[in-house]
């Protein structure tokens, strides 16, 4: 059974608690949880190219923003 508490960043496709998750964002009534500051201004920044179905398995890790 899944977690529901449990949401996958979009970003980095990283599993984020959404109980306790500090970086969150909306987008088109819908929200999404980050895993750190760096994906939450990456998808703000260009929300689309983390929502088309070609980039669901998205790898972001070139570039990629984790620090805190």
């Amino acid at each position: 059974m899944k977690n529901p508490t449990i949401a996958i960043d979009p970003v980095c496709q990283m599993e984020v608690d959404t109980l306790s998750a500090k970086y969150i964002s909306e987008h088109n009534g819908a929200t999404f949880y980050f895993c750190a500051p760096g994906c939450k201004l990456d998808f703000e920044e260009e929300p689309e190219a983390y929502l088309t179905e070609d980039n669901q398995y998205h790898n972001h890790s070139e570039g990629h923003r984790h620090q805190s």
